[in-house]
Formats: structure tokens, sequence, C-alpha cells
């Protein structure tokens, strides 16, 4: 039987070679890329002791099942799967600080970021004072091949371009996702963030408190391999509020701007239903009801997939939650229906009215959907 000591005696050679490097990999339906990805590392990393941290949204072509599976004869690997929680940015945040190595490193589970450079990289941490140190598809030796169109290269550089009148240091691709920095600078920051979208050295960099010692190194990006990619509207969607975000200071929160531009769009639809139903003789009563029930459903929809993605409703959880939204939002649409139609006829028929009654409604939805429908179901 052991005793203490000699159980802390034999403990010690594992601590002896602790890891010095994170390597971080966000990933959602990437199943054909862990192991690659993981030989990949092993063959860059030689002579560093390092870890692999995936950290999978619950894709369900099962990419946690492969990343375990490597796990369980390889213990430089580990994987966190999330459930009920979405989102690149949150994912790296939550790999980084799931992690007791000095140094971190964030790479994309595609495989298009070039690990041969993590050494460099690392070594630029250690010996050259840098706090983060940026893998740059457009420094000297790098190269944006990957990127998939000429649609998405113009995208990059104009995002580029507009972060530059934000960001407290100079960089050549502020936009990358393939970044490696000291944890405990990160762990600093990680209150600052806001862990929305897919641009999470951009956040990183602008809510420090005092600018970080950033240096670059040119690296490729390559062509996608296996999977799909995860650009959309939403992520543009995302990339604004963020910029927003962070030119307020984080005084306004991204999810209420998020929420205000969904609303936005629904006080047009809304408009758009009552002049349409006006014009074919109904009723103003009618006519604001109709409008005032179908900009719920479509603000219900779109905060759904957008303001509150990274707690979206499926399936019956879906139901019962529109269910729940319009049975509430239905006492801010009384109040709404009744303002508009007492102020319209007040005022000699004018459309206004219709409008502040929307208005008044998004406020109400907007208390609702964050203290209730959406928070309820995160619990």
């Amino acid at each position: 039987m052991l005793t203490g000591s000699e159980t802390q005696s034999q403990a010690a050679p594992a601590a002896a070679h602790a890891a010095e490097l994170s390597v971080i990999i966000p990933c959602y339906n990437e199943r054909g890329n862990v192991g690659p990805m993981v030989a990949q590392l092993a063959a860059a990393l030689g002579g560093i002791a390092w870890e692999a941290i995936f950290v999978d949204d619950d894709s369900p072509d099962g990419t946690s099942d492969v990343a375990r599976a490597i796990a369980v004869t390889d213990p430089r690997v580990r994987c966190i799967r999330r459930i009920g929680r979405r989102g690149l940015s949150s994912a790296v945040i939550e790999g980084i600080l799931s992690s007791s190595a000095k140094y971190f490193a964030v790479i994309d589970g595609d495989r298009q970021h070039d690990e041969t450079r993590l050494p460099e990289m690392l070594r630029m941490l250690r010996e050259d004072g840098a706090d983060v140190v940026v893998a740059s598809r457009f420094a000297d030796g790098g190269d944006a091949a990957g990127l998939s169109s000429a649609w998405r290269y113009r995208l990059s550089t104009v995002g580029i371009s507009l972060v530059h009148k934000l960001l407290p240091v100079k960089l050549t691709d502020p936009m990358s996702g393939f970044f490696a920095g000291r944890r405990d600078l990160f762990e600093q920051t990680a209150p600052s963030l806001t862990g929305q979208g897919f641009k999470i050295l951009l956040d990183y960099l602008l809510s420090t408190k005092t600018p970080p010692v950033v240096r670059e190194i040119g690296a490729t990006f390559r062509p996608r391999v296996e999977g799909e990619s995860k650009l959309s509207i939403l992520v543009i969607v995302q990339f604004g509020a963020l910029l927003l975000d962070k030119l307020f200071h984080g005084m306004v929160p991204l999810r209420f701007m998020s929420f205000a531009g969904v609303g936005f769009v629904g006080l047009i639809i809304h408009y758009l239903v009552l002049m349409l139903s006006l014009s074919s003789g109904i009723t103003f009563g009618l006519a604001q009801t109709g409008a005032t029930l179908v900009a719920m459903l479509t603000n219900f929809q779109l905060n759904n997939a957008i303001t509150y993605r990274d707690m979206k409703l499926k399936g019956s959880r879906l139901w019962r939650g529109l269910v729940e939204f319009m049975l509430v939002c239905g006492i801010g649409a009384a109040a709404n229906i009744g303002i508009a139609r007492m102020l319209y006829y007040q005022n000699d028929g004018v459309i206004w009215p219709g409008l502040l009654g929307a208005a008044i409604g998004l406020v109400w939805n907007y208390a609702v959907s964050s203290t209730l429908v959406w928070r309820a179901r995160r619990r």
C-alpha cells in the first residue's frame, strides 16, 4: 500500500511533463479533421510539451467522439463537448480557461492554418517579450490563398480596414483566427470579453486594459480539405455588433444591440403590413393587430437565430418558447394596440401612432425575452 509521500513522489514525473503550450481547437462538424490535426500537431511540436483541447459545440457528425477516441491512447488530447452553448469565441474562451499551460495557441479545426508556425510563435512569446503573436495571412511570408473566393478576400480586407480605426495596435491581419498568447494575460482580460461571434482575437485585443505587446508572423492560409466553411450572413452581423460594442466601450450590451436590430426589422415589417392592411380597407384596430402579430412572429424567429443563438430553441422547446413568448408578450401587444388606436383617432388618422405602439411592444418584448423565454431555457 502506498503512503501519501510515495503517492506524491510517483506523481512528480507527470507534473514535470505538464504542457507548456495548450493548443485550443474550436470545432463544429470537423470529424474528418480531428485525426489529421493531432498528427500534424505531433509532427510540428516535437520537443515541446503540448496538449490539444478540442472544444466541440455538440457537433451532430460526432466530432467529439473522434477526439475522445484519440484521447484514450494519447493523453495530450482532451475534448470539451458543449451542450446548449454555441459560438467560436465562447468556445475559445472556455478552452483557454480550462488549461493550466503557461502559453496557449488558437487554431481552427479545419486545418487551413499552418501549424508548422507554432514553434516560432511559442519562441516569440518565450524570448521576444511578446504578449500575443498573430499568424498573419498578409505579413511577409504569409499567403491568403485559402480564402475560397474573391468575395471572401474582399470581405476580409474591408473588415481589416474597419478594425484598424479601433485597434490600439497596428496589425496586418487583426481578423486572424490563428494566434498565440500568455494565459495569465488572457485570464485577466476574460471578464471583459463579449464572447460573441467568431473574431475572438479582435475581441481580445480591444478588451485588454493596456495595449499588449503584439508580434506578427507570416503564415499560409490553406484551402479547406474536409468539412464546410462556417462563413454566413450571421458571421457578418456578429462582426458588426462586436465593433459597435467596442466602439461604445460595452456601455450598451451586445445582446441588446442585436435585439434592437431585429426590432428595427420588425418595425419595418410591422409598418408594411399595417399600410397594406389599411389600403385594403381593414379597420385600423384589426390592421394594427395583424401587423403586431406578424412582427412578433418575425422578431421571435430572428432573435432565436441571431440574438439568442447561443441558447437557441429547437424542436419542442422552440414551440413551447414561441407559445410563451406570444402569451406573455400579448400583454405588451394589448397595450401597443390600445395606445396606438387611441392616438390614431386623436390625430386625424396619421400613421405614427402605429409605429409608437410597436416601439412600446418592442421594449416589453425585450424585457420578457431576456428574463423569461430564452433565459429559462438556458438553465
